[in-house]
């Protein structure tokens, strides 16, 4: 079920991976499998599978925990793509207006001051900040209290974890708009699915984001 390419990447301590396959690269949308390690060192998949979309690009080689070189069928992720990115990310966060009591990822609390950082000049590159508490350096944001609701929910994919400028950030796992409609990078899907992943993620399992062709 792990991509080939991918599968020595993953730490041993992972035991639950989100899979986000598209059936080629420019593809918007894409399935998401739930996928947990067994008592026999094999991967098995929970319930059923999950439609999801993509950004309006499809897919570009990401920077995340895999190690192979660049895949000749990607071009490399970088700001402003409209790709979601492919490869391997942590999950290390939680966001939205309230967190549900089974969410066991660490959580932020979006609030109206809490901004996404996408200026490849600034510091704070690739990165959620509290506006109220630090220096704007910045030409572009991104406010996590959106006026259309897409992030009531929602997982920080660390992607660019370096926040290497200009290759891509601020990637979420957030609600959509609707079956068939495009992010502008991220990977999203409808609210009940989305809250069916929070509950199932446990971070003492070292959950990872694959996202790669079928």
């Amino acid at each position: 079920m792990i991509p080939a390419l991918f599968a020595p990447d993953l730490p041993p301590v992972c035991r639950q991976v989100l899979l986000v396959t598209a059936s080629v690269k420019k593809s918007i949308s894409a399935e998401l499998r739930l996928l947990e390690l067994g008592a026999a060192k094999s991967w098995q998949q929970v319930g059923d599978p999950i439609p999801v979309t993509l950004g309006s690009n499809g897919l570009a080689w990401g920077i995340g925990e895999h190690t192979a070189l660049p895949h000749g069928v990607f071009r490399l992720k970088r700001e402003g793509d409209g790709c979601s990115p492919a490869g391997v990310f942590r999950l290390p966060l939680a966001f939205g207006d309230a967190p549900t009591s089974n969410c066991r990822l660490n959580y932020i609390p979006i609030t109206e001051a809490l901004l996404a950082v996408d200026d490849p000049k600034s510091q704070f590159y690739n990165q959620i900040v509290d506006s109220a508490c630090v220096t704007k350096d910045w030409a572009s944001t991104e406010f996590m209290r959106r006026a259309d609701g897409l992030y009531r929910c929602g997982i920080v994919v660390a992607h660019n974890p370096a926040s290497e400028p200009g290759a891509g950030s601020c990637i979420f796992i957030h609600l959509w708009r609707g079956p068939g409609q495009p992010t502008s990078g991220c990977t999203a899907m409808s609210e009940a699915n989305l809250l069916r992943i929070l509950a199932w993620l446990d971070p003492a399992l070292e959950p990872r984001l694959v996202q790669w062709i079928s």
